[in-house]
């Protein structure tokens, strides 16, 4: 509830929800879902809304003075455990094809920048982990790119572009994609994802009316269930899988390749804290992309 109790603070200081997110870095949205928490946790309502509107009531100009009382606690309790100031934690989200790969080395190397701060690694679908971030649960999160556009107060950055391959078992016909796909069973990416809603709309593209056997999230899964030959799969080749199973073949689309673009979630640069903008670096460096912009 600290972090509610200071995004009040901010509120309260700034007047509105907008201007309080442009002073701590986060969204209006963020600021609203913080403050509706805030208000089932303590029981009542701290605001007065009108349409887009809200301003705090008795009840929340009261909370103010108690929350100015708890933080100035709680800053004292943390800063006398050591004498020192308190270390702080964020949370950085990632897709699940992402977080064994170049994602940990950046934080290895983020970790002996600033050895006083704690991370905590979030896994998720893209959508939802966008929407943290934009709600200000996360930090920060490696994504695929959403089909829509993000809040303005958000930033995208790419990291880097990963084309579907059809992956078959070894011993399937040697005939041509089209008619691999026609012929065997089809293992599909989790249409909830948004890589199996891309898969799904090149098939509908291509008119292609597949055979599903399987329909599954995980990426390492898709490929060994091919490899165990239950059937095809079209699947994204990522950073870390320039070398495929020995029992799988991997075919070239060619002119007809779809990509997935991967990137890097944040809020602007003037919004972010110093370890926050070294992490969106080292992150960036780990894919050999270009560094966030402002």
């Amino acid at each position: 509830m600290i972090r509610e109790l200071k995004t009040l603070l901010a509120v309260a200081s700034e007047g509105t929800f907008s201007a309080a997110g442009d002073k701590i870095g986060l969204t209006q949205s963020a600021i609203s879902a913080q403050m509706q928490r805030l208000e089932a946790e303590v029981g009542h309502d701290l605001f007065d809304r009108a349409g887009r509107t809200a301003r705090l009531n008795d009840r929340g100009h009261q909370m103010v003075g108690q929350a100015e009382q708890l933080i100035r606690m709680y800053s004292d309790l943390c800063a006398g455990k050591l004498g020192t100031p308190t270390s702080f934690r964020f949370s950085i989200g990632s897709i699940a094809s992402a977080q064994s790969h170049l994602l940990p080395e950046a934080i290895a190397r983020f970790h002996r920048q600033f050895p006083e701060v704690r991370t905590r690694l979030v896994p998720g679908l893209s959508m939802d982990l966008a929407q943290l971030v934009d709600a200000g649960e996360l930090e920060m999160a490696i994504v695929i790119r959403p089909p829509f556009s993000l809040h303005s107060d958000l930033r995208w950055t790419t990291l880097a572009q990963e084309p579907f391959r059809l992956i078959v078992p070894r011993d399937a016909p040697d005939i041509g994609w089209r008619e691999l796909l026609m012929t065997l069973p089809f293992i599909r990416y989790d249409r909830a994802s948004l890589a199996g809603r891309q898969v799904d709309r090149f098939l509908r593209r291509e008119h292609m009316a597949v055979r599903d056997v399987c329909e599954a999230d995980e990426l390492d899964a898709l490929i060994r269930l091919v490899a165990l030959g239950l059937g095809a799969s079209l699947v994204p080749q990522t950073m870390r899988n320039r070398r495929w199973p020995a029992a799988v073949r991997v075919i070239d689309l060619e002119e007809d390749t779809f990509h997935r673009d991967i990137g890097l979630v944040h809020r602007s640069k003037r919004n972010m804290n110093e370890a926050s903008r070294a992490l969106a670096h080292l992150i960036t460096d780990a894919y050999g992309a270009v560094p966030p912009e402002a």
